[in-house]
């Protein structure tokens, strides 16, 4: 069994997160599917998956260490066509996806492991999420 559903998201820009842990939990369950896996994904070349604990000081630390490794400055070369170079990069070494094992019609976290979508263009967004839950 396959299912795929979309999350639509309205974010505020620069390295804003979103929690979906709630959301994604709840499609798991809603779709009948005991054993198998959820993939996590967000089409688009400026917006991330990531995991990680949802504790106001340890999200500040993250947004902190995204933008000490890829600062916002001039010189990218891709900035000569829109100036987002920082957004592409910063999603680049993020990633679009994360998979998650689902058992018993549940999934498979850590306890503080939490499911963020990370936006990381430079505006506000309309945002897709798509969650594929695969299996039996």
């Amino acid at each position: 069994m396959t299912k795929t559903i979309e999350l639509n998201l309205r974010t505020k820009g620069s390295i804003d997160m979103v929690n979906i842990t709630s959301d994604v939990e709840k499609l798991v369950k809603e779709s009948g599917v005991r054993n198998g896996i959820a993939l996590v994904f967000v089409p688009g070349a400026t917006g991330s998956i990531v995991t990680i604990e949802d504790e106001k000081g340890l999200i500040e630390d993250f947004k902190r260490i995204v933008s000490e490794l890829v600062p916002q400055r001039s010189g990218y070369l891709h900035n000569r066509i829109d100036n987002n170079a920082v957004s592409h990069l910063r999603a680049t070494i993020l990633g679009s996806e994360r998979a998650f094992p689902i058992a018993d019609g549940k999934l498979i976290r850590g306890t503080w492991q939490n499911i963020f979508f990370v936006e990381l263009d430079l505006r506000p967004r309309n945002r897709r999420v798509i969650v594929q839950i695969v299996g039996d």
